[in-house]
């Protein structure tokens, strides 16, 4: 089968030679395009244009242009439709996967009156089904719920998702993230103390890592904050820079993300809300802890104690960074719990074969 994935900037994961970062839900895109083809199915992506050539292929997947539908302006958007539609026409495809939320699976769903596809939509965030995205994108946010609703397959990534879809009377399976072993062993002897990992925007809460920083001035710490807000990664950056035990480092490729996870002995989340967080695959391959202040996908803490969920506690969350690097046999504990987390959750053939028996009817 041939499946079709609209993701503006996944291919940045699967670009040898890229130097930019790419998010979470391109990386899973990445991740599953691979899979397909290592199982014999083809796979596309259409991406974003940002200078790389129509029609090349890497690692089995062939990368079309799609213009610039990714800036979400009304100008953009409308030139990229004609380009959609004829990248739709000349690949053919059986299957046209969505990873999270955008207006375009809307106009994807009116589509299959012209090209025949399964439409298939996969949750990435909470907010995507229970209602915040749309309050934040009145518009937007309308034309993606119309779309969610019309897509032939909907999967979620935790328990939870599937539980919100179907109390709004919508179908729903569940297939966990992907990983890729990583090709750098973990470090036996580690340089970092404490990790931050994430897009520089307000629903990560960069601040409170610092914060965190400024609690546990004997920590060497890092920060890895790729720009998205400017005037909060430039605020963030600043304060960074102040602090001589912080490291601040902005986008870094993702082909050389996982040796920072390998050298940290925690990784820290302050995220507001996240569905399943790449980072934590990133944690237990390399290894590390896992302190979040928040999120906890599918009560995963309660599973396996990678460490702790503080439930927005930001004084519990100091408290135990310090108490497990005080502690080393605790945290290794916390470090090989981590690990078992993403053997048992994050098996690519069992959640590759989850998603196959869901799309292919």
């Amino acid at each position: 089968m041939k499946f079709l994935f609209l993701s503006g900037h996944a291919h940045l994961a699967l670009d040898p030679t890229s130097q930019r970062a790419s998010g979470g839900a391109e990386l899973q895109v990445a991740l599953l395009a691979r899979e397909l083809v290592a199982h014999g199915h083809e796979a596309v992506l259409l991406a974003a244009d940002i200078g790389q050539e129509d029609g090349v292929i890497w690692e089995g997947i062939t990368i079309r242009g799609g213009g610039r539908f990714d800036t979400g302006t009304l100008k953009d958007s409308l030139a990229a439709l004609p380009r959609l539609v004829r990248v739709l026409r000349q690949e053919r495809p059986d299957v046209v996967v969505v990873y999270g939320w955008t207006a375009w699976l809307a106009i994807l769903a009116g589509l299959r009156g012209i090209c025949r596809f399964r439409l298939v939509f996969v949750c990435a965030l909470d907010a995507e089904i229970d209602g915040g995205f749309r309050r934040d994108n009145p518009w937007r946010g309308w034309l993606f719920a119309h779309g969610m609703r019309a897509a032939d397959v909907r999967l979620g990534i935790t328990e939870h998702q599937a539980t919100l879809f179907r109390e709004q009377g919508m179908s729903c399976a569940v297939t966990r993230l992907l990983l890729q072993e990583s090709e750098i062993p973990a470090a036996r002897k580690k340089s970092i103390d404490l990790l931050w990992v994430a897009r520089c925007h307000p629903v990560k809460r960069p601040q409170l890592f610092l914060d965190l920083a400024e609690r546990l001035p004997q920590a060497r710490c890092r920060m890895i904050c790729s720009e998205q807000d400017g005037d909060l990664f430039r605020a963030v950056r600043h304060r960074a820079e102040g602090l001589a035990h912080v490291e601040f480092l902005d986008a870094v490729p993702y082909h050389e993300i996982q040796s920072h996870f390998n050298a940290a002995e925690i990784f820290v989340n302050t995220s507001d809300r996240e569905g399943v967080p790449n980072t934590f695959i990133h944690s237990g391959l390399g290894h590390t802890a896992l302190l979040s202040l928040t999120v906890d996908p599918d009560g995963m803490f309660q599973s396996f104690q990678a460490g702790i969920c503080a439930r927005g506690d930001f004084d519990l969350l100091v408290t135990r960074a310090g108490h497990l690097l005080r502690n080393p046999k605790e945290l290794e504990a916390a470090q090989d719990e981590c690990a078992r987390f993403v053997r048992e959750w994050h098996n690519n053939a069992t959640n590759l074969e989850a998603f196959l028996s869901e799309v292919i009817p």
